[in-house]
């Protein structure tokens, strides 16, 4: 004699199985779904990241080349060319200009700050263009495409006249850009001209 409840049992395990296997299924699908598009947009936005990492670098690695060549054009015998600078100072791209101390950049821009670009007095731009032979500034749709050439300003500081040390100090500020100008950088340096013989009036 048979049990009917372990028939029915019996035959009802096999597709309450089969419904709780593709339910599982479904879930695991979904769960990898969602891990991968994750994935995806992870590194979107690391790769952008990247571009704006790599296109600030640029943009500090022009400022140093304006730097740069201010501190080499000082020590060309420039040092002799300080002068009480205009409001505005924007001079040819192969010159350069040393204002005296009191007119230097400082307090010539509104509220003395030196990180807003570009750099202005009186609604004038002030600064030395500098733009090297290999900068690309016209074809926007190159890879290597600057937003504008870099600019610096260089302020006589004063002279050190002693027995050991002697020589004139200037400060000299220059920002560039990269490849838009939502990307800036803005570097300083005191930069010293020794003189060969102290007591001397110059190098």
């Amino acid at each position: 004699m048979s049990d009917i409840r372990t028939q029915f049992a019996s035959s009802n395990a096999a597709p309450a199985q089969r419904g709780m296997v593709l339910i599982s299924s479904l879930l695991l699908l979904l769960i990898v779904t969602i891990f991968a598009i994750s994935m995806f947009r992870s590194f979107g936005i690391e790769e952008r990241i990247a571009g704006n990492t790599r296109d600030k670098e640029r943009a500090r690695a022009s400022a140093l080349t304006a730097l740069q060549y201010a501190e080499w054009w000082i020590t060309q015998g420039n040092w002799a060319n300080a002068s009480a600078c205009p409001a505005q100072l924007l001079v040819a791209p192969v010159g350069g200009t040393i204002c005296l101390q009191g007119s230097g950049l400082v307090s010539k821009i509104p509220n003395g700050d030196v990180t807003v670009v570009p750099w202005r007095s009186g609604g004038q731009e002030v600064g030395t263009v500098y733009t090297p032979s290999t900068m690309n500034t016209t074809n926007a749709a190159a890879p290597d495409y600057y937003l504008a050439p870099p600019r610096f300003y260089i302020s006589f500081i004063s002279t050190i006249n002693q027995p050991l040390n002697c020589g004139n100090l200037y400060q000299i500020d220059a920002w560039g850009y990269g490849s838009s100008a939502s990307t800036v950088a803005e570097v300083e340096s005191v930069f010293e001209t020794d003189w060969n013989n102290c007591g001397a009036n110059g190098p």
